[in-house]
């Protein structure tokens, strides 16, 4: 399966891009949504480490519930809220959308951790889950549609763009360009040549992001590293990029960490 992400600037866009998804034909397994949560909604602190590994959805489906029906007018089936370090209050919708970012919620328990088990470790790629979080941690709202194949892909591409949705691409292309001066000038500041290491330094910066590197140096997940990136994961622009991407991730999970030059 295949992951196609749409961000919208406004709730009710992306309320409305899901129910055009199931309107498509779209079963409701396939179809979720992330969106930041109402502050008067029930919140659960939920962990969200590790939740991409198979075991951990039926502890979340087993320990949580409650479900939130109807949500704009469609039925996604699953509603949860938590609370999310470093994004704030979630509200999803959809067993995937439930299970992603480490909100749980279930009718039926464990039911729905054996689905989050299932849907959360098919087609969602690790190094995409820190930009559904900054979405939402920038009150933005993400509509997630897991495809079977190219056709189904395409076809949900051509809903969500005539819902207004903005690529993840895109997103992640202006993330990047809003980090990039900072990042260039500390490289350079180091000796290094950012215009022809930016691809390798911008890879390292973006993998201390995947859920299951944050917070590790880069050799305690050297393996995975190894797997992912490997034909630049031990030069030394991967390595800086993955220092400072680490750097920016405590920042943000952890309550307003500085940012500053490591030689």
């Amino acid at each position: 399966m295949k992951t196609v992400a749409g961000v919208f600037q406004y709730e009710e866009m992306a309320r409305e891009a899901a129910g055009a998804l199931l309107r498509a034909g779209f079963p409701q397994d396939q179809v979720n949504l992330l969106c930041p949560g109402s502050p008067k909604q029930e919140i659960h602190s939920i962990p969200t480490s590790d939740t991409e590994q198979p075991g951990v959805g039926g502890a979340m489906g087993g320990v949580l519930g409650g479900a939130l029906g109807m949500a704009g007018g469609f039925e996604l089936g699953v509603g949860v809220t938590a609370l999310i370090p470093g994004v704030g209050p979630l509200l999803a919708f959809g067993l995937v959308g439930a299970a992603l970012l480490g909100a749980g919620g279930a009718v039926g328990g464990a039911f729905l951790g054996k689905a989050a088990d299932d849907k959360s470790t098919e087609g969602v790629p690790s190094d995409e889950i820190f930009f559904y979080e900054d979405a939402v941690r920038q009150g933005r709202s993400v509509v997630l549609l897991l495809a079977a194949d190219d056709s189904e892909e395409q076809r949900a591409l051509k809903v969500l763009a005539e819902a207004g949705a903005e690529s993840l691409d895109a997103a992640r292309k202006a993330w990047w360009v809003g980090l990039r001066d900072t990042e260039e000038e500390h490289y350079r500041a180091l000796g290094h040549n950012f215009e022809l290491d930016q691809g390798a330094y911008r890879a390292g910066f973006e993998s201390a992001l995947r859920r299951e590197c944050r917070g590790r140096t880069i050799d305690e997940e050297s393996d995975i590293l190894k797997w992912s990136y490997p034909d630049v994961w031990d030069s030394e622009a991967f390595r800086r990029g993955y220092e400072r991407g680490k750097v920016y991730w405590e920042r943000h999970a952890g309550g307003g960490a500085v940012m500053k030059q490591s030689g």
